[in-house]
């Protein structure tokens, strides 16, 4: 794994500045060197497929902030009682995304979502970005993710779409399987009605997780 002093100066500043972010979040949960060790190796995870290396920082804090959280969840040091779902394909660009963006619409701050790929690409599906502004979600600020072992761990709920045995599995966890066209390559009209059957499965989830829609 790439040292936080082997990195270029401005990547440096920008991820001192985004520990210390960190370290105020997770004050009393986490120490200066986890935190370190968690913004450090989601640098590497995107430094080398990162279509635009000044957004690597910014990245890897948003993903450190989500896998910390997560690992204060298995951990037991937060417990909010707030359902947490992980929508997982391959490349993390179409299918999870739109998933995402719709749980986090209807759901609102009543439950969690995040999303991840098996194999992720370099960047959102734009015609799954289109079709989500069509309804008013913005999915463009996001991004193809990994998933890890504390992400799936804090999962309460695990929706896999087409990864197969790719996809990771841990006993105990609730996982649901949704059977939806790729919408890679696919044109605006195609990828349209995979949104609408995604909107339609996200509700169908939420009411059985009892989280009311906005």
């Amino acid at each position: 794994m790439t040292a936080l002093d082997d990195l270029p100066a401005t990547s440096r500043l920008a991820l001192a500045t985004a520990a210390r972010h960190l370290a105020d979040e997770f004050a009393g949960t986490f120490g200066v060197e986890t935190i370190e060790l968690f913004l450090v190796s989601s640098y590497d995870q995107f430094a080398a497929t990162a279509r635009i290396p000044n957004y690597l920082p910014l990245m890897a804090e948003r993903f450190a902030r989500q896998r910390l959280r997560a690992l204060a969840k298995v951990e037991g040091a937060s417990g909010d009682g707030v359902p947490t779902v992980l929508f997982l394909c391959v490349h993390n660009a179409g299918r999870s995304q739109m998933a995402l963006g719709w749980f986090t619409h209807l759901a609102g701050d009543r439950a969690v979502a995040w999303s991840g790929g098996s194999e992720p690409g370099t960047e959102v599906n734009p015609a799954a970005v289109a079709v989500m502004a069509e309804v008013g979600i913005d999915i463009a600020q996001e991004f193809p993710k990994p998933w890890t072992t504390e992400i799936v761990q804090a999962a309460d709920v695990v929706v896999t779409m087409g990864c197969g045995d790719a996809c990771p599995f841990f006993p105990g966890t609730r996982y649901e399987d949704w059977e939806l066209d790729d919408p890679a390559g696919q044109g605006v009209d195609a990828v349209r009605a995979i949104r609408d059957d995604i909107e339609q499965r996200v509700r169908a989830l939420l009411a059985t997780l009892g989280v009311a829609v906005a």
